[in-house]
């Protein structure tokens, strides 16, 4: 999906406006504290927005997390539509974003093969680099 300028821009301002109503308004016991909004992709018609968080904890804190988020997603979305002027606010749905666990994981296993490729091949000193 190509987006526009706009389209862009609007996602930008969504994420941070989101982010900050949760942060600052949603009061949700069950909403971590290490929840972070990693994008938001609005639709070309502009009436939904998804939006993607990442959450530092078990899988079990992050479904939690993900599931009080939804059920606050019309208070968060009145909140977010007093910071930003559209003619129709758009209905918000959250995704768990699991793209930092795959670099976490990603970032391991290239570790791990280094390892194993310095233990294979060990240098002595620094005369055997050349």
């Amino acid at each position: 999906m190509t987006t526009t300028r706009r389209t862009h821009r609007l996602n930008s301002l969504l994420k941070e406006v989101i982010s900050e109503v949760i942060r600052l308004d949603v009061g949700h016991p069950k909403v971590s504290e290490f929840v972070t909004v990693t994008a938001v992709d609005i639709t070309k018609d502009l009436t939904l927005a998804k939006v993607y968080i990442s959450v530092i904890g078990t899988q079990e804190e992050k479904e939690e997390s993900i599931q009080a988020l939804q059920s606050a997603a019309g208070y968060i979305a009145v909140l977010a539509s007093k910071k930003v002027v559209l003619r129709h606010f758009p209905s918000l749905t959250f995704k768990l974003d699991e793209s930092v666990d795959k670099h976490i994981k990603i970032n391991s296993i290239l570790e791990n093969i280094e390892k194993e490729k310095q233990q294979r091949h060990p240098l002595t000193s620094d005369e055997d680099k050349f």
